[in-house]
């Protein structure tokens, strides 16, 4: 965390009106994406969206600095705006097969942090940007017996515009590293 005697909040918590919005904003995201308005989910992501979700191994204590793949390696996810607004697209044409019908899912969102942004510690943002960490428990469920529980957390950067907050950087991380489901067409 960076302070100075300039006032810089680079780094500092958000106070709690700005955390009381920024989980507003993720409530609005589950729901958008419990309803399957994929859309408007994609309305919420920023033109410039990284999203990306690692793989993970076990690792022994003295190695969990392994246990996540590093960018440019194996990853469930590794997208874009533009590649996410593909997938929907395909969700939508019928030739989405894992998804027809439909799963139905349930985000439940907790722990919510919220910093603003060190610029020193990334890259093209700025201290008016915000750094958020949360827990998610996602259940999905499909036709008659298919049932899923991916549990994690999310490392989120979001950008406040004109239209409210966008994320522009996601980075999440299951906690378990081989996936029972039979497919992964659930976002996060």
């Amino acid at each position: 965390m960076t302070t100075d005697t300039t006032g810089s909040r680079a780094g500092t918590r958000a106070d709690r009106d700005i955390h009381f919005e920024v989980e507003q904003f993720y409530f609005e995201e589950a729901a958008l994406l419990d309803d399957g308005r994929f859309a408007d989910w994609l309305d919420l992501l920023a033109e410039d969206l990284d999203y990306w979700m690692p793989t993970r191994t076990n690792r022994l204590r003295r190695q969990q600095a392994l246990s996540v793949a590093a960018r440019g390696e194996a990853a469930f996810y590794d997208e874009t705006k533009e590649s996410l607004a593909w997938r929907i697209r395909r969700f939508d044409s019928g030739m989405a097969w894992a998804e027809d019908p439909p799963s139905r899912t349930r985000h439940l969102i907790t722990n919510v942090m919220v910093r603003h942004v060190d610029p020193a510690e990334h890259e093209g943002f700025t201290n008016s940007d915000l750094w958020v960490r949360s827990a998610f428990l996602v259940h999905r469920s499909r036709l008659e017996r298919e049932e899923n529980l991916f549990a994690g957390c999310r490392t989120d950067i979001l950008r406040r515009t004109a239209d409210g907050l966008r994320i522009t950087r996601r980075t999440i991380l299951l906690d378990q590293n081989i996936l029972q489901a039979k497919n992964i067409s659930t976002f996060f």
